[in-house]
């Protein structure tokens, strides 16, 4: 077994592990923040909220991308991080219902959900394939 690794063979453990822990704090400050801005944009009206000019199934999916990217490059299990980041694309979509001039969307937080999922997945392989290194003939 893998000293610093607490899953071996996972390789979960091994992007964050590479950082020193005071960028990590960084990146999860960024992570906090991101998430914030997030939650923010989904509940303020729609008036105050600035748009990227993309579909909104597409921002809802980058939005989530890039936060599961900054929250798993600090965190070393990426799993937990899907799972509650998932849940909380809808929540947040169920949110939306309590304010005046908005309305929650199925689709809309299943982009969220496929946001995370292709983040954790990237950064799992990522950190999978820097455990294995090399491809050996």
């Amino acid at each position: 077994m893998e000293r610093g690794n607490p899953r071996p063979g996972t390789g979960a453990s091994e992007l964050a592990m590479t950082l020193p822990s005071n960028s990590r704090r960084w990146v999860g400050l960024s992570g906090a923040a991101a998430l914030s801005a997030i939650a923010l944009a989904t509940l303020l009206p729609v008036g105050w909220v600035p748009r990227l000019g993309l579909h909104w199934l597409i921002e809802h999916f980058v939005g989530y991308f890039a936060l599961t990217t900054i929250v798993c490059t600090a965190w070393p299990r990426p799993v937990p991080v899907a799972a509650v980041l998932m849940v909380l694309a809808g929540v947040l979509e169920a949110l939306q219902g309590a304010t005046v001039d908005r309305t929650p969307d199925l689709l809309s937080a299943l982009s969220g959900a496929a946001g995370v999922l292709a983040a954790v997945l990237l950064v799992w392989s990522i950190a999978r394939f820097r455990e294995l290194g090399p491809y050996r003939t």
